[in-house]
């Protein structure tokens, strides 16, 4: 088990669990990461007392630390800051839960500090999977999912990759499940965001009720798990009971099944080989009257086809549906679009910037860029 961690995102939802899970298990948190809330960063500051806390807004990082000006923790700003977090020498294990392409960098560089990586931030492998992978392997660096959905198809292969036959990845199907798009027309921001199972921040609770969040956990999934997109099959599974499972080719199936929590899959991001008690709540079964499986209808859920679309071009297309999606779903949730606008968005995005199958760091990064540009001027 990790003695000591870094955690990046610490004031997000999986970041706040992640400090909660890290003080249950006595495992001490030598730096900090957040975007600007220093308000909670300042609290959790002076509880873990972290060697650093960065902030990646300039201006809140002087905030913060005029605020900690009586601590011995040293607060850093912008993608340095976060990447010197990352790094953190005394850091076994690095948590990268921050949101967005923004967690690219610092991942690479934890990396190559041979860190563990308990990945939750899916855009790091959405947009540069085959890169983040290959230098994972060069480096002998660990990652270990933290995503409810690639950490349960993390537990149920246990290793044994040369068995599998094909990957099932289950989705509650959100809030407006079975919705037509005529009916989503209407959808506000503060109906998006109220996932009916799960409790989880605005961006990943829009991505959830638009689906596209099951298509960037697709396409991370075949970086995980060096899998084509035909060995990916996605259910949805309204009762979030069965968080994914994985077909053996001798037709057995393995699920990993629980509460919808995210304590399991940090804490086992943690301990892994291991089980620690405590997880997290107890499943009981005999709670369900019945568990659904049903496949989704794309042409109700054009989010998800897209990113599947993306994940055969692969290259960078990626990388453009990433970052036109964040910043669709930034615009949505300010009121500047529409709900269904969040599609045609992406669509626009993938259908205009230029495309190349290089995966490089470099064309990433343009491509993650121009995609941002283009949802902005173009909507």
């Amino acid at each position: 088990m990790m003695e000591t961690i870094s955690v990046l995102g610490s004031t997000g939802s999986v970041g706040r669990q992640s400090m909660a899970v890290a003080k249950k298990l006595g495992i001490k948190v030598s730096a900090i990461a957040a975007f600007s809330n220093i308000e909670l960063m300042e609290q959790q500051a002076r509880e873990v007392k972290p060697k650093i806390a960065a902030v990646f807004n300039e201006d809140a990082a002087a905030e913060l630390r005029l605020r900690l000006a009586d601590t011995d923790t040293k607060v850093l700003s912008g993608m340095d800051g976060l990447i010197e977090a990352a790094r953190e020498e005394s850091a076994q294990c690095v948590i990268t839960a921050v949101s967005g392409a923004v967690g690219l960098r610092p991942t690479l560089a934890a990396i190559e500090a041979k860190k563990r990586i308990g990945l939750a931030n899916k855009e790091t492998l959405v947009c540069a999977g085959r890169l983040v992978m290959g230098e994972a392997r060069r480096r002998g660096a660990e990652i270990v999912p933290v995503d409810s959905e690639h950490s349960a198809i993390f537990q149920s292969l246990a290793g044994r990759r040369a068995e599998l036959r094909s990957v099932i990845l289950t989705a509650s199907g959100g809030p407006f499940r079975g919705w037509t798009r005529e009916q989503t027309r209407c959808v506000t921001p503060q109906m998006a965001v109220k996932h009916p199972n799960w409790s989880m921040g605005a961006k990943i609770s829009v991505d959830s009720a638009t689906m596209m969040n099951k298509g960037l956990e697709f396409i991370e999934a075949m970086h995980l798990f060096s899998v084509s997109p035909d060995e990916i099959q996605v259910l949805i599974h309204p009762e979030s009971v069965v968080h994914s499972a994985v077909e053996f080719i001798d037709g057995a199936v393995i699920a990993q099944l629980g509460v919808p929590d995210m304590a399991l899959p940090i804490q086992y991001a943690l301990t892994w080989p291991e089980r620690r008690a405590p997880g997290s709540e107890r499943l009981s079964l005999a709670k369900y009257a019945e568990l659904t499986f049903f496949e989704p209808n794309l042409e109700q859920t054009p989010c998800l086809a897209l990113a599947m679309e993306a994940a055969r071009r692969g290259g960078t297309a990626p990388a453009i549906l990433n970052a036109a999606n964040e910043v669709a779903v930034h615009k949505f949730l300010r009121g500047e679009i529409g709900y269904n606008e969040i599609y045609g968005c992406v669509d626009s995005a993938l259908s205009s910037i230029y495309y190349t199958d290089d995966a490089g760091l470099d064309a990433v990064l343009a491509a993650d860029r121009a995609a941002r540009i283009h949802v902005e001027e173009a909507f």
